[in-house]
């Protein structure tokens, strides 16, 4: 067996791309772009504007016409979200996910490589699921497919050949919160909760909004798009990360919440704390397309 440990940079869980590269053929690497593609609303409704925000759209189409060599394609809408809930992307109920995870050809000693084409978060997303079932052996792309393409590394358009996997879950509670735990948080000073958004949509200036403006009371900002080195998209080093988080005094606290508009950008902040050390972060699911859109859930601006 190809030894997939070999020259693995920062940490077992974020690959370089020269890396990956070397070994695109090991049989028990699995390669996947999560892309989903996110738009300004444009409906004339502005009510419903006010209460979903984007539209989304999967990335499979543009999958098929340029991936990494060998790469499956993660579908988020369509396989790993809650078909049952209101709100768009929500963590899937467990047998569905593991049908997912098996349809896709990952087995529990599988290597996992996750990437997208656009923002690292869809990646995240699917690292902090993975994580939050058990599985511990999957990876981020640093700089993700626009690093990989710029480099002029190969690229396919050739179908994924992955056979069959047998995914099994150990689950691993509170990787993910709902609204009753965010309320108690709120005002608890052993608990950081961190907004990652863009500073102007957390300070109610300017940007989509969530139902209301600004953020959920005694929040913090640290916004995903802050952690990446902006010409290259790789990850900041681990010294300036921990700067980033220290300025938020996050190590005082006994449990870290990470919020975003749906729980997609703030997995993207857990990934960065969990690189970090951090193994009290949770990701509040539903974020401000709930909070936002419910008038008795204490907000601010500024």
């Amino acid at each position: 067996m190809t030894d997939l440990n070999d020259q693995i940079r920062s940490s077992e869980h974020l690959v370089e791309t020269d890396w990956l590269e070397r070994h695109l053929n090991a049989p028990e690497l699995r390669i996947f772009d999560c892309t989903v593609h996110a738009e300004i609303n444009q409906s004339p409704d502005q009510e419903l504007v006010r209460k979903m925000p984007f539209t989304f759209e999967s990335g499979r189409k543009y999958f098929n016409l340029n991936h990494i060599p060998g790469a499956g394609f993660i579908d988020i809408l369509e396989d790993l979200s809650d078909k049952t809930a209101t709100l768009p992307m929500m963590m899937p109920p467990e047998e569905q996910f593991i049908a997912a995870m098996s349809q896709y050809g990952i087995n529990n000693d599988s290597r996992v490589i996750l990437y997208s084409t656009t923002e690292p978060n869809w990646a995240t997303r699917v690292w902090w699921m993975l994580r939050s079932f058990g599985f511990n052996n999957a990876a981020i792309l640093n700089g993700g497919w626009a690093k990989w393409s710029k480099e002029g590394r190969a690229i396919s358009n050739v179908g994924c050949t992955y056979p069959p996997g047998n995914f099994k879950v150990v689950s691993r509670p509170g990787g993910f919160v709902g609204q009753a735990a965010v309320l108690s948080a709120v005002n608890d000073p052993n608990t950081c909760l961190i907004n990652a958004l863009p500073a102007m949509i957390h300070k109610g200036s300017d940007g989509p909004i969530f139902g209301r403006k600004g953020h959920i009371s005694g929040s913090v900002n640290v916004p995903y798009s802050s952690m990446h080195d902006p010409d290259t998209g790789r990850y900041l080093t681990k010294e300036q990360l921990q700067e980033k988080f220290n300025a938020v005094n996050v190590s005082n606290a006994k449990q870290i919440i990470a919020y975003c508009g749906g729980g997609i950008a703030s997995s993207n902040t857990a990934f960065a704390l969990t690189q970090l050390g951090f193994s009290n972060v949770t990701v509040y699911d539903a974020s401000m397309l709930e909070w936002g859109n419910n008038n008795s859930l204490p907000m601010e601006t500024g």
